[in-house]
């Protein structure tokens, strides 16, 4: 009984998720939800900066600090590990729905694309930063990321852990973090840039940034030698562009 709900939580969990990260693509790029980055009560420019960045630093803090080994060592001695993984994503969805709800727009224009075909050109090539993430997850292990693979494995009562072969599929040899680069996509290239968007676009790739410094660190220590060789031929972000921090 406690393998089948756990099960039931991690699917619950992941559908959250699922259900959250499309509401965030509507959200960023201002389509087809009732509350995106350009809407909603509006507050003094101060204030509503405060906010944000608030909004945004609690999802950074819980996404940053859940994902540590230190902080997992202790919490899956309170939690099953096969569950570990599904409420990481579950509370990140928190976070996320949270800034999705309290989130103050700033409608002041920083550019403005009013050319029909280009405006729907640069919406494409947001919405292309959303594809990039999702494959990105597949190209590794979509449901083992969030959580869905380990509780499957506890309820046919096999080990998810064991060594993690390193591999570096499609997108992965042309830039070590094509996840992050799918977001900074989707978070940047848009027709109509407001004040209040571009604040998002800040401080999440700021976020996205020392976010890789943090991954690449665990990377090093789990792989070693194998990372290190990736590193200096692959680049970070762009792509062709020489290795390391690039």
């Amino acid at each position: 009984m406690g393998r089948i709900l756990a099960l039931a939580y991690g699917v619950a969990a992941y559908l959250v998720f699922f259900g959250t990260i499309l509401y965030a693509i509507g959200f960023v790029a201002g389509i087809f939800v009732p509350k995106t980055i350009d809407t909603g009560e509006v507050a003094s420019a101060g204030v509503a900066i405060v906010i944000n960045v608030l909004l945004l630093s609690i999802f950074a803090v819980q996404h940053s600090v859940m994902a540590r080994k230190p902080f997992k060592r202790w919490w899956t001695q309170i939690i099953p590990a096969a569950i570990e993984r599904s409420t990481y994503v579950f509370l990140s969805s928190l976070a996320l729905i949270l800034v999705f709800w309290q989130w103050r727009p700033i409608p002041a224009i920083v550019w403005q694309v009013s050319e029909p075909t280009l405006a729907a050109a640069l919406l494409g090539l947001s919405l292309i930063g959303w594809v990039i993430v999702f494959l990105s997850t597949f190209l590794i292990n979509h449901f083992e990321l969030f959580g869905v693979r380990q509780v499957i494995l506890n309820l046919l009562g096999r080990d998810g852990g064991g060594d993690t072969k390193f591999k570096t599929p499609l997108l992965y040899k042309l830039v070590r973090h094509p996840l992050y680069l799918g977001f900074i996509i989707a978070f940047w290239v848009t027709p109509v840039m407001t004040a209040g968007h571009l604040l998002f676009a800040l401080v999440t790739t700021a976020y996205i940034l020392v976010g890789i410094v943090l991954e690449e660190r665990d990377l090093i220590e789990h792989f070693g030698d194998e990372y290190r060789r990736y590193r200096e031929r692959v680049s970070m972000l762009v792509p062709f562009w020489g290795g390391k921090s690039s």
